[in-house]
């Protein structure tokens, strides 16, 4: 092992600790551990991190991404479900960055509602393939102070968050990531950087946060009448809502009040054209459980 101030994890060193620790990297958490530093580099500076910034990392594993944001200057708080993990990070990141500024939550990240610390202005991980979407949703609703997003996922969900209205990929992660933020694929990763090589390529998303649409639906209710249109890709928009809306002809009747093309599929709306749909929802054409 390296003993250079600053260094990064290679792929040495990542066995090593692997070895030492009996980690065997899992499909069931989705881990796959980068073990080149100019990777890590071209992420930290593709999330433009810079000095002071408080940064929040989900799955940490070894510390590879954690040491490259460190030595960007960056304050990070890391959220790692895996306690030997856990355990280690410390250690790692005492033995390269002696004065890096870290706090580590051991915990699932679903789980996580509240962080210690200076809450955090942006969120960058390599994100396990399994858990991504459900994690990077999450954490954008519950961390409002999160105004910037680079995350590292298998490249088609990249392609289906950041997909927009009319396309091939566009769905509900599309959708509901826009609620946040506009999203944007940014490069694409060789497999061949991570130990164990993955048999998918993986790539950064870029979410920068905005407002949410102006609308008097709540984010619930918008997300439901979402998850519907796309329930059922094939079906039309009158169709896909009429359970939501109690019958079809109800589905229609909003559809229309809202602007709405009732023959038109999920996959032709923007996230305001399902906020106006929703408005109807509370204005009394159907119910949504609370």
């Amino acid at each position: 092992m390296t003993d250079t101030p600053g260094a990064l994890l290679g792929p040495a060193e990542i066995r090593e600790l692997a070895g030492r620790l009996g980690v065997r990297p899992t499909k069931t958490l989705g881990q796959n551990f980068v073990h080149d530093g100019g990777t890590v580099r071209k992420i930290v500076r593709a999330a433009g991190v810079q000095p002071g910034d408080r940064v929040v990392e989900v799955g940490p594993g070894l510390g590879s991404l954690t040491l490259g944001l460190l030595e960007a200057g960056a304050s990070v708080v890391a959220v790692e479900i895996d306690p030997v993990l856990a355990g280690q990070l410390a250690t790692t990141v005492h033995r390269h960055l002696p004065d890096a500024d870290l706090e580590l939550v051991t915990a699932d990240a679903m789980t996580v509602t509240d962080l210690p610390g200076a809450p955090p202005t942006a969120l960058v991980a390599n994100l396990p393939y399994n858990v991504a979407v459900p994690v990077l949703l999450t954490f954008l609703q519950r961390f409002e102070s999160l105004r910037s997003v680079l995350v590292m996922v298998q490249a088609e969900v990249a392609d289906r968050l950041a997909a927009p209205p009319g396309s091939r990929t566009y769905g509900v992660p599309s959708a509901k990531a826009a609620w946040y933020g506009t999203a944007r694929r940014s490069l694409t990763i060789s497999r061949h950087v991570f130990w164990p090589v993955p048999n998918v390529d993986s790539a950064l998303v870029e979410i920068v946060r905005h407002e949410p649409p102006t609308t008097t639906a709540t984010r619930q209710e918008v997300f439901t009448v979402v998850d519907a249109a796309f329930a059922q890709r094939r079906k039309t928009l009158r169709a896909a809502l009429s359970g939501l809306f109690g019958s079809g002809a109800v589905a229609e009747e909003a559809l229309r009040a809202a602007g709405i093309d009732p023959s038109l599929r999920g996959e032709r709306l923007a996230i305001t054209d399902f906020a106006r749909i929703a408005e109807r929802l509370g204005a009394g054409a159907g119910t949504v459980d609370a």
